[in-house]
C-alpha cells in the first residue's frame, strides 16, 4: 500500500521550502548528529523562534502550521531532538541535560546567540531545562502542556488519570491501536482516521524504540531532587483548555512556580495537541506572545 504519510511528508517538505525553509544537519561531537530547518537565508535580522517538539512525531510535522504562519517574519529553527526524525547520537545518556545541551551546542553551532523558545510537552521541560543552563541563549519561552520537570508524585497522577501504568506504554505503542489511543488520550476532538493510517504512523513511531524508552524512563525524577527555580526569562503559557494529561490545574500551578514572570492563556475546545487542532487560534495567540516577547527583549514596553 502506497504510504499517504510519506507523500504528506513530501508535501510538507516542500510547502517548507516554498515558505523559505532547508534542512541542515549538524554534527555536535563524533557519533552526535541532529537534524533542523531552519530558514534558508540566516544572515537577516529576523528574532530567532526555535521550536521544540513533544514525544511523538518529530519537529517538523509537530510545527507544520506554526512554521508555516511565522517563517516569514521570524527566524525558525526546528531541530529534531535525538532519536526523532534525523537526529542520532550513540553515546549512551538518555537525560534532559545531554539532549538541551546538544540543543544549544547546534543552535550555536548554526550562529544562533539569542532566541525565544517555544516548547511543547517533553520540548517545554527541556526548554525549561535549557533556560536554566543558557540565560545568554534564551530570551524568553512560550511553553505548552508541559511542566518544569516530570517528577514522580506529577508523573503518577498523569497516568492514573490516562489509564496508563508508564510512559512507555502510552507513547511508545506497540499496535495501531495503541497509537490511536495516544491521539484519544491527547485530542479534543479528533476526526476519525481510517486503520491504515495508524499503521502507517506506527512505522514511525517505532524507530528507535529502544532508546525512546530509555528517555522515557529516566524522564520521572523523586520530588526531593525537584527545585523550582527563578528564571530571569518572560515565560509565556498557551494552553489547550481541555488537556487531560497535562490539565489546567498544572498549568495554573506551573505560572505559580514561575512567579510574576509568566502569563497564562488557554484555549477552548482544544487538548494536549492544541497547536495541532486550533492551529489558527494558537498562531494569533503565539504571534501577540513574540510579538511582546521581542519588544520586552529589546527594551520596549509591549
Amino acid at each position: 500500500m502506497v504510504s499517504l504519510l510519506s507523500i504528506y511528508k513530501s508535501f510538507l517538505h516542500g510547502a517548507m521550502k516554498l515558505v523559505g525553509m532547508r534542512t541542515q544537519q549538524v554534527e555536535i561531537q563524533p557519533g552526535t548528529v541532529l537534524n533542523f530547518w531552519l530558514p534558508t537565508e540566516t544572515t537577516n535580522n529576523k528574532p530567532a523562534v526555535v521550536f521544540l517538539h513533544g514525544f511523538a512525531a518529530d519537529g517538523i510535522l509537530t510545527w507544520q502550521f506554526q512554521v508555516l504562519a511565522l517563517a516569514k517574519t521570524y527566524a525558525v529553527y526546528v531541530p529534531d531532538f535525538l532519536f526523532f526524525g534525523g537526529s542520532f547520537t550513540d553515546q549512551p545518556e538518555r537525560t534532559v541535560k545531554f539532549q538541551s545541551e546538544c540543543m544549544a551546542r547546534g543552535l550555536r553551532q548554526l550562529g544562533v546567540e539569542k532566541c525565544t523558545l517555544v516548547g511543547f510537552s517533553y520540548g517545554g521541560i527541556v526548554a525549561f531545562k535549557m533556560a536554566e543552563m543558557y540565560p545568554d541563549l534564551v530570551e524568553s519561552m512560550v511553553v505548552t502542556g508541559s511542566v518544569m520537570a516530570l517528577t514522580e508524585s506529577v508523573s503518577n497522577a498523569v497516568l492514573q488519570r490516562i489509564g496508563f501504568s508508564s510512559w512507555p506504554d502510552y507513547l511508545v505503542p506497540k499496535t495501531a491501536g495503541g497509537v490511536k489511543t495516544i491521539f484519544d488520550v491527547a485530542a479534543y476532538n479528533l476526526p476519525r482516521l481510517p486503520q491504515f493510517i495508524y499503521k502507517q504512523l506506527l512505522e514511525m513511531l517505532s524507530n528507535y524504540r529502544k532508546e525512546k524508552t530509555e528517555h522515557l524512563e529516566g524522564l520521572v525524577i523523586s520530588d526531593e531532587e525537584f527545585t523550582i527555580l527563578h528564571y530571569p526569562q518572560k515565560v509565556y503559557l498557551l494552553w489547550g483548555e481541555n488537556d487531560l494529561i497535562f490539565d489546567m490545574e498544572t498549568a495554573w500551578k506551573l505560572k505559580e512556580q514561575v512567579g510574576e514572570k509568566a502569563t497564562l492563556k488557554a484555549i477552548k475546545k482544544a487538548g494536549h495537541l492544541v497547536n495541532l487542532e486550533r492551529p489558527c487560534i494558537y498562531n494569533r495567540e503565539l504571534k501577540r506572545i513574540l510579538a511582546s516577547a521581542n519588544n520586552a527583549n529589546c527594551g520596549v514596553d509591549p
